[in-house]
Parts: C-alpha cells; structure tokens; sequence
C-alpha cells in the first residue's frame, strides 16, 4: 500500500488543511532525525518526502495519498520538523502551536509516527508531544532512527531507555493509547518491514465499520509500551 504513496497537497496553517474523509497518519520528529528518509524508504521512493539541506527550513504540512488514485484508502502526513536553532523564536513558537493543534484537534488523525536519532535519544520536545497528544487518544509509534550507526549492545540499551522515559511521561499526562518502539535503520532497511505493516494496519483499522469502536475508546486501555516485532 505504502509504495503508491504520492504527494496530494501542502498547508501552512489549520485553516486551509484538506478535507478529504480520509484517515491520516503523521510523521514527526526533530529536525536531523531522518524523518523525511524514513518516509521516502517506507514507501519505497527516493524523492517523495523532501529532505532539505538546511534543517528546519520545511515549514509545512505535506500530505501524501497512498491506495488506488481513483479510491486512496488514506493519507501520510509529513509534519514540520521542530529543535533546529538556526530557526528564528517567532517561527518555533507558531510551528509549535500549529503542531499542538494538529494532534490534539485533527479529527481524521489515528495514529502518529515518532521519529528520534536512536544515537541521542528522546528529548523533552520529543515527550512533550504526549501531552499533546492526550485529548486525541491515537496510537504512538516510535523509530529510532539511524540505528545501523549502533551495535547490538548499543541499540538494546537506547530503546531500552527511550521505553522507559514514554511509559513515565505518558502516565504523567494520563495518556491511554497504545505506545510502540522500534529501531531503524533507513540505511541497512532493518525495521523497515514491520513498520510498513504497523502504519497499514492503522489505515486498515480505520477503514472498518465502527460499532462498538466509540465506546472501546471512551473507556481507553492501558498505555502499552512494547517492541514492534521484526
């Protein structure tokens, strides 16, 4: 499904986002996570996602459809990336808040990809996006990129670490929907694989009739950190 991926529109604020009765699912990370390589080789594509050479310089929203042209069954959402010093307060503030919004109040939205350079970890940007992401209760799955630049021993210990910080932030802010975590790598293609499924299965599940699924969410599940199985 991924690899029909083609880019549909850009917004630069809430106002003029499409609306198209489509689920979507959103990529995000800081600035040098590999956020747009990461898209461009989960939908098996050099140049879908574009990856600017000065970071923080994409200030926009880009959506992507992915199914049949004629009857896309969603959408990928390529989300600004945040952290980039180079980038004025006054355009950090206002991306901050566009990006507040957009996981708190976006409606189509059912799920949400997290992208974090596996060698530096979580930061307190990327965990506030949790208490973002409360009031809206969709899925959160993690990559941590860039892991072919990690052995074994490396790689176990950061997701090991990055594990442990989700499940105490979410609890913090009360969060209930499901958390996952993987390394990945867009290099060697590890993970790659099982996070196509995931993101498909999110598109899949939402395409099913909804009886029963309301109340299933009112009522809410733990927070359930675990490994994307490869």
């Amino acid at each position: 499904m991924l690899h029909s991926a083609r880019f549909m529109v850009t917004s630069s604020s809430m106002e003029n986002l499409p609306v198209t009765g489509l689920p979507e699912i959103a990529f995000v990370g800081r600035s040098n996570a590999g956020k747009s390589t990461a898209i461009n080789t989960l939908c098996q594509q050099r140049q879908l996602a574009f990856a600017s050479k000065t970071p923080g310089r994409t200030q926009h929203i880009n959506f992507f459809a992915v199914g049949p042209k004629d009857s896309p069954s969603g959408l990928l959402v390529d989300l600004p990336g945040y952290g980039y010093a180079a980038v004025a307060k006054t355009d950090k503030k206002r991306w901050q808040l566009f990006l507040a919004q957009y996981l708190a109040e976006r409606g189509p939205l059912v799920g949400l990809i997290l992208l974090a350079d596996s060698r530096l970890g979580l930061t307190e940007t990327d965990l506030s996006l949790l208490a973002f992401m409360a009031p809206a209760s969709v899925p959160l799955h993690v990559l941590l990129t860039k892991a072919d630049k990690l052995n074994r021993q490396e790689g176990q210990r950061a997701a090991q670490a990055a594990r442990d910080q989700l499940a105490q932030h979410a609890q913090a802010v009360g969060m209930t929907a499901p958390i996952s975590l993987q390394l990945f790598s867009a290099t060697k293609l590890s993970g790659v694989e099982s996070a196509s499924q995931l993101i498909e299965s999110w598109l899949e599940e939402a395409a099913r009739p909804t009886e029963g699924s309301e109340s299933e969410r009112e009522s809410g599940a733990a927070s359930e950190l675990t490994d994307d199985p490869e």
